[in-house]
């Protein structure tokens, strides 16, 4: 044979070779049956849509325990006093990024259901709040473990892309049953790393427009603002119990210097704000906001 005939077989060959080492990558064995992976749909989505905020209201020993053999779990657990290693703060995985786990409960955030299929959460090792004579005493939240925290949320946000306002308190998710994190958690310190949402002061006070801070609003317009941004809340006008529990949360989040639950003109402004950032009405679609 001259070598302008072999070279075309010789490649032909490589090529055979080449498919068939290509296929045989692809198989993966599973035991009962063989799985070809070479295809793949565009038609996917990760799992994980939002990130959950918790305290844990018992220390780390015990916060481990209940975490680890009851009915309930998180993916990590941040201690109060992380320790270190190589310089960097050290956090508990409880539970595998892929699977759930049980730290959100019945839940709902801008339409979602059942948050624990579609959510990481991080529990945190906080006393929470403690009642006394003087009135409601919540437990601080110390440096190194909120160094921890924004290290460990902005890499979920940043791998998975979670919206800013989808990173949210399990009372944002559950405000009939849940006050945590707290008012006294650090959002506007993730917010300022990068992890999170928050109003613009400048957006704030225009949308006050010149009405005094606590001046009395039209329910039913923060309702649907509410509603719009993500809680689960009723837009009938209504102030009963469960829409100040609604908005109390709201309060907590993002102006925890007062969340009585009372609707007022700066609560009103700050959704209006979150709206104008991160949800400003389309061409032709009515801006509830005004």
């Amino acid at each position: 044979m001259t070598p302008l005939r072999l070279a075309p077989r010789a490649a032909a060959l490589a090529l055979t070779l080449a498919l068939a080492a290509c296929a045989s990558s692809t198989m993966v064995d599973r035991g009962a049956y063989v799985a070809d992976t070479r295809y793949h749909a565009q038609s996917a989505d990760s799992r994980i849509r939002f990130l959950v905020m918790h305290y844990t209201e018992i220390d780390e020993a015990e916060s481990i325990k209940v975490l680890t053999t009851e009915a309930v779990s998180a993916h990590y657990l941040v201690p109060a006093d992380p320790p270190l290693q190589n310089g960097k703060p050290v956090v508990w995985q409880l539970v595998p990024e892929s699977q759930r786990a049980w730290h959100a409960g019945v839940s709902e955030w801008q339409g979602t259901t059942e948050l624990n299929a579609a959510s990481i959460g991080i529990e945190n090792v906080n006393a929470g709040p403690r009642d006394t004579p003087q009135g409601r005493v919540w437990a601080p939240w110390p440096p190194a473990q909120v160094d921890a925290i924004i290290r460990l949320a902005k890499d979920i946000v940043t791998r998975y892309g979670i919206p800013p306002t989808r990173v949210v308190a399990h009372s944002d998710i559950a405000p009939q049953r849940k006050t945590d994190p707290g008012p006294l958690f650090p959002w506007k310190q993730l917010y300022d790393a990068g992890v999170g949402a928050w109003p613009d002061d400048a957006t704030v006070k225009a949308d006050l427009a010149g009405r005094a801070p606590d001046s009395p609003v039209d329910v039913r317009g923060l309702q649907m603002k509410l509603a719009r941004y993500g809680y689960d809340v009723a837009t009938d006008g209504v102030l009963d119990e469960r829409t100040r529990r609604v908005i109390a949360a709201f309060q907590m989040h993002f102006r925890p210097r007062d969340y009585s639950g009372t609707p007022d003109a700066e609560t009103d402004a700050i959704a209006e704000a979150l709206l104008d950032k991160y949800m400003p009405a389309q061409p032709g679609e009515p801006d509830i906001t005004r």
